[in-house]
């Protein structure tokens, strides 16, 4: 007979998700282990079986569950009646806050993208690709030239953008001088003044 869901059965699970992230992004998504993840979390690994079947699956779900989040608070933050440059400046202050304490996710999500099925890359990569175009589409409306056909470098200088946000977890450090708000005015200054000159 199946097992039944219980009541706190999405806590749990989350709090799963959380407790597998932390060893993949100590460990390695090769070296980590259901075992590992599930003495990590304090569980049998029945019970961690009960909730993912298998690694794959697991790493999936730390992925997509990080992306889904980050999508929703994209869609809540975004106000298209704003000047561009400030709804751009709402959008990257909006991943920065999201990224705050989810340093050992966005490792998963660099990193073990390539060992997941197809199918699930084509999830993952549908998600992502809707952030982009979200980013995408202010940077058009501050700059329309980016968008020349001749000279493509719309793409370019999104990626840009989401270079300095995504790798900011390798040196950016909570309780520093400098905070994520600080940092989310930076990075959208230099993306800003940076787009005038690009011919």
């Amino acid at each position: 007979m199946a097992r039944t869901r219980a009541v706190d059965f999405e806590e749990k699970q989350r709090g799963l998700l959380d407790k597998a992230a932390e060893v993949f992004a100590d460990l390695g998504m090769e070296k980590a282990s259901m075992a590992q993840i599930a003495a990590h979390s304090q569980v049998s690994k029945a019970l961690l079986y009960h909730y993912y079947p298998s690694k794959d699956a697991l790493i999936f779900a730390i992925i997509i569950t990080h992306l889904e989040e980050l999508e929703a608070a994209l869609e809540e933050a975004d106000d298209p009646g704003l000047p561009p440059q400030q709804r751009l400046r709402r959008l990257v202050g909006t991943v920065l806050d999201r990224y705050r304490g989810a340093d050992n996710q966005h490792k998963v999500q660099l990193n073990a993208t390539p060992a997941l099925g197809d199918e699930q890359k084509a999830e993952i990569l549908g998600v992502e690709r809707r952030i982009v175009k979200r980013f995408a589409a202010v940077l058009r409306e501050i700059n329309p030239a980016l968008d020349d056909p001749q000279r493509p470098l719309l793409t370019p200088v999104t990626m840009s953008l989401f270079g300095m946000m995504n790798w900011v977890y390798m040196w950016f450090r909570d309780g520093g001088r400098i905070t994520r708000e600080d940092y989310a005015d930076v990075a959208t200054t230099l993306i800003l003044e940076g787009i005038k000159a690009v011919r």
